[in-house]
């Protein structure tokens, strides 16, 4: 796993061994990155359920003015911070290590990011919880991309009772990013 892009082009990510993570492929996120590259000079990121890092930093390598990584599991967050350090964002960094739920209360009064990176365990319903708080808050505004990976086959019609809507979806060979954005004008749950 590597840098695909930018300041910190080409240079290695360490990622926990195990299965606890599942490590977003080179030729998956080099795809993704594509897709945002117009959106991340100067961006406010925020990488949810972040395994090792390799999401946001290759954010920040590609101009994001700052993220915010969060992941639960002390070794991942360790992993992180020694990938942070390698690449030498930490000074435009800042690592969370609590669930994502508590994050984003402790998050509550900062501005609202330009991208929020979720990949949650699959077949737990985290993206729900999330969703759920992001509705009442101004982390995400009507200009926040949110970006889900998901398995190949989600369904993604219950995230409308929550004032979100895909936009956009790009699937891969076993799973998917959906492009999620508020609708505005709706009250909602």
């Amino acid at each position: 796993m590597r840098v695909i892009a930018g300041t910190a082009r080409s240079l290695p990510l360490k990622c926990m061994e195990g299965l606890d993570t599942r490590p977003t492929t080179d030729r998956i996120k080099e795809t993704l990155f594509n897709m945002l590259q117009p959106d991340l000079p100067g961006c406010r990121f925020l990488d949810l359920f972040a395994g090792s890092g390799a999401i946001g930093i290759e954010a920040l390598s590609r101009g994001a003015k700052a993220a915010v990584f969060v992941e639960n599991n002390r070794k991942a967050a360790a992993c992180i911070r020694e990938n942070l350090a390698f690449t030498r964002f930490l000074d435009r960094a800042r690592v969370m290590e609590t669930e994502a739920a508590s994050a984003l209360n402790l998050l509550a009064r900062e501005e609202a990011f330009d991208i929020i990176f979720l990949d949650p365990p699959y077949g737990k319903d985290l993206e729900k919880e999330i969703l759920s708080i992001l509705s009442h808050s101004s982390l995400a505004d009507e200009n926040t991309v949110l970006i889900l990976e998901a398995p190949k086959n989600y369904d993604a019609g219950w995230m409308e009772a929550y004032g979100f809507s895909p936009f956009k979806t790009k699937t891969y060979k076993t799973n998917q990013h959906l492009f999620i954005g508020r609708i505005t004008g709706e009250s909602h749950i």
